[in-house]
């Protein structure tokens, strides 16, 4: 059944965000704001705008698809920050709004005139936000970071791989996206206290503390074992239990393969799955009797369940195992996964109309919530708002936008 439309306005109605972000830790920050019902005006540089519009486009002239994923549901103006009129519009757009939020490099924004204590003169309640790779005060303050950059400084290369491999980095960018979740997380509170305080507050979130915070299991292993945790392939970076591995399926294609994982707590999941696989023999063998015994004898393990998975496609595995209560995930691709037909149904992806690009497929937002609901927009082309938030939110006229395009200040 599905659920009813709900009624209203969505969580974050009224709230309005001032958005300085560009690439992705800052941008995909307020594409969750937005996606909740914030109002994200992105604030950009009038001649290219967000560098990320133009990183990676293989369309001379067209925002990139990086771009168009990072940035749905936003309004878009101009502001030359270096202008002093440019400067004065900023000002007056930070009068009329909730949350500041910025991730240039480290110093510019300082350099421009917009640190904390400059912007909370403006507007005392707001929430102040920046993304930074590293903690200020640390000896790393003043370097640059990109997703890759924060997923080795904060742990997450060091994990994952082969044992005796060299390190590897993850596929999700937790480093980026991951950092923009975390402080969306902090402007909700501070949005939340500022409703008993009437105050505003600092946000600060450094890359590498954000990936520390993913890899929090990993130190579970340091602290167990008194020894950095290692690369230990598709087990569980704590070492204690078999299967936990990604098993080849019929196919033979890259993908082909079904994740199998039996709880440490307990034997159940390894009871059922020896019967599902037909090997009831087992039930009493000592070298499968806890989850460590099995996982001193991990390849025994793999031997016995190999050959039942390889003759099965990866869904039929994952299928199987799930009904019979063993947890197990196929390993589907971008490709699988943008074309299910229940992920389509429920939201997970959406097909936005965009000026130039024309129809786009896109992920959604995966938290769904019974009285919030916005439906997934365009990303804005560059100044596309202008007109509409500078006349009508700061009552600019006609003339004087036109005189301020005519100055490059917008």
């Amino acid at each position: 059944m599905q659920p009813s439309e709900p009624d209203g306005r969505p969580a974050l109605a009224g709230v309005r965000v001032v958005d300085l972000t560009q690439f992705e830790a800052g941008t995909s920050c307020t594409e969750t704001l937005a996606w909740l019902g914030a109002e994200v005006i992105k604030v950009e540089e009038p001649t290219r705008g967000d560098q990320g519009r133009g990183a990676s486009s293989e369309l001379p002239g067209a925002d990139s698809f990086y771009f168009l994923l990072l940035n749905a549901n936003k309004r878009s103006v101009t502001c030359n920050l270096k202008h002093p009129r440019g400067r004065d519009l900023l000002c007056r757009l930070i009068e009329h709004a909730d949350v500041f939020i910025e991730n240039f490099g480290p110093g510019v924004i300082e350099r421009l005139g917009f640190g904390y204590d400059q912007v909370k003169q403006v507007n005392p309640r707001i929430i102040y936000a920046r993304i930074k790779g590293f903690a200020p005060g640390g000896p790393y303050e003043h370097f640059l970071a990109f997703d890759m950059i924060a997923q080795a400084v904060g742990g997450a290369l060091s994990t994952t791989g082969e044992p005796d491999g060299r390190p590897l980095k993850p596929g999700p960018t937790i480093g980026d996206t991951g950092t923009g979740l975390h402080t969306a997380i902090g402007i909700l509170a501070a949005l939340y206290q500022r409703q008993f305080t009437g105050r505003g507050q600092r946000i600060e979130v450094a890359m590498q503390e954000a990936v520390i915070n993913f890899c929090r299991i990993a130190y579970a292993s340091q602290l167990q074992w008194n020894r950095p945790a290692p690369r230990i392939g598709n087990r569980s970076v704590l070492g204690t239990n078999a299967p936990s591995e990604a098993y080849p399926c019929k196919g033979g294609g890259p993908n082909d393969y079904c994740y199998v994982y039996t709880t440490r707590a307990g034997n159940h999941h390894w009871e059922r799955l020896l019967h599902v696989v037909g090997r009831d023999d087992l039930l009493g063998d000592p070298r499968f009797a806890t989850n460590t015994d099995r996982f001193a004898n991990k390849d025994a393990v793999d031997e016995v369940l190999k050959p039942w998975i390889a003759q099965r496609t990866k869904c039929e595995v994952m299928e199987t195992l799930g009904r019979a209560g063993i947890p197990a995930g196929a390993v589907f691709d971008t490709s699988e996964l943008i074309n299910d037909p229940f992920l389509r149904e429920r939201g997970m992806f959406s097909t936005v109309d965009h000026p130039v690009r024309g129809k786009v497929t896109m992920p959604g937002w995966p938290v769904k919530m019974s009285e919030s609901k916005v439906p997934v927009v365009a990303a804005p082309l560059l100044g596309q708002d202008n007109r509409q938030i500078y006349g009508e939110l700061l009552g600019c006229t006609h003339e004087q936008l036109d005189a301020m395009r005519a100055e490059e200040v917008i």
